[in-house]
């Protein structure tokens, strides 16, 4: 299992060295009022970024409904 582990890790590294390197051109990018120029490989880490902590939120919020929800179901059961 570690030797799993290890493996995919270094592919995963490959893939990430391989997309940094091929993704050095500026970009300009706008967003509401803001223009930002940045490699391209900047702005897929810092989207990449982003998702992370949504998708993060969103379980965090998820897990917490379903605690809550089986909190007042064993309640209900002890009435």
């Amino acid at each position: 299992m570690a030797k799993a582990k290890l493996i995919a890790a270094l592919v995963l590294a490959a893939l990430v060295v391989t997309v940094v390197l091929q993704n050095t051109q500026s970009v300009e990018t706008k967003f509401l009022f803001a223009t930002l120029t940045m490699p391209r490989a900047a702005l897929l880490g810092v989207t990449l970024l982003i998702g992370i902590v949504i998708g993060m939120l969103v379980s965090l919020l998820l897990s917490g409904r379903k605690a809550k929800k089986a909190k007042e179901a064993e309640e209900r059961k002890a009435d």
